[in-house]
């Protein structure tokens, strides 16, 4: 089943999430990888061109896990996580019904 994991940036996180992007992309690929991810990405403080200026308020990833028990393990063991840079992960099951082409963005921000 899709979970949705939503995580919550500790204010001023862009330090950190930048000395721990590598890391962090790591496991999103694996998922990737797996055939397991719909999507994943940053939400910016806001809309502008370059989103490093003013940092990042959050992360939104949708993937599929076994179990709501299986996101939530995953989701908390996270870089972000382990590293201070979220501080909240909520976890939701997800009924994907609609679904469009990818983004043809070629690099990710967060």
């Amino acid at each position: 089943m899709h979970f949705v994991i939503h995580a919550i940036d500790h204010p001023d996180s862009l330090t950190g999430r930048l000395a721990h992007r590598a890391d962090h992309r790591k496991r999103i690929e694996v998922l990737l990888n797996e055939g397991r991810l719909v999507t994943a990405g940053p939400l910016p403080n806001k809309v502008e061109a370059d989103p490093n200026i003013s940092g990042f308020s959050g992360s939104l990833i949708i993937a599929d896990f076994p179990d709501e028990a299986s996101a939530r393990a995953w989701a908390d063991t996270d870089p972000y996580v382990l590293n201070g840079i979220y501080a909240q992960i909520r976890v939701y099951p997800y009924l994907q019904t609609f679904s469009a082409s990818p983004s043809n963005s070629a690099e990710a921000i967060n």
